[in-house]
């Protein structure tokens, strides 16, 4: 029979087991959502270099494309949120290594760094629409014009320079992908995909 004494340092032993348990991936509905919000925000972007910026405001076809972006960024705010949740309250794979010790210690950066700009995207996106009286135009058919351009807006361009910075991010999360599934070849994308997760 175990020492009192001993047992407040088993206990302890045995709830830090259980913190630190995992497995080999991530939960169904975190996978789900992250591929969701993949091609929704790169989808999002698209839309927004390609199709909004390059669209004169006095366009008639102007309304309906601003109403599929905002309402498609409220959707992927909504899911981020959700997203954020499930990762927080699931058990996960532990991290994986580049093999360099201060690029592991920039990745946890640069994924939460995806919750930020997503949140100041969302946040810079519902200022304009506010301050440009954007609700009314595009969700209440007022009859209203847009404004003859939304650069006069610091929040636009401060969007503007986040969804290049989004982008960006975007852009070294694949090729960092890249990297562990073809040069180290550790599997990590069948991490982020479905299948049993089996634990460790």
């Amino acid at each position: 029979m175990l020492d009192p004494a001993e047992r407040p340092g088993l206990e302890c032993r045995t709830g830090a087991s259980l913190k630190m348990k995992q497995v080999s991936r991530y939960h169904p509905l975190l996978v789900t959502l992250h591929w969701v919000l993949a091609v929704l925000i790169v989808a999002a972007l698209a839309l927004g270099f390609f199709v909004h910026v390059a669209m004169p405001n006095s366009d008639p076809a102007k309304i309906g494309i601003l109403r599929v972006h905002m309402a498609g960024g409220m959707f992927i705010l909504a899911l981020m949120a959700i997203r954020f949740i499930v990762r927080m309250r699931t058990s996960r794979p532990a991290g994986a290594t580049t093999g360099y010790p201060l690029l592991d210690r920039i990745a946890p950066i640069t994924h939460y760094g995806f919750y930020v700009l997503v949140l100041l995207m969302a946040g810079t996106g519902y200022t304009t629409a506010i301050v440009a009286g954007l609700p009314e135009i595009v969700f209440g058919d007022s009859g209203a014009p847009l404004p003859p351009t939304f650069m006069i807006y610091p929040t636009f361009v401060a969007h503007g320079s986040i969804a290049a910075l989004l982008a960006g991010f975007i852009i070294l999360h694949v090729v960092a992908a890249l990297y562990h599934q073809f040069v180290r070849k550790d599997g990590l994308f069948r991490r982020m995909f479905f299948g049993r997760p089996v634990s460790k």
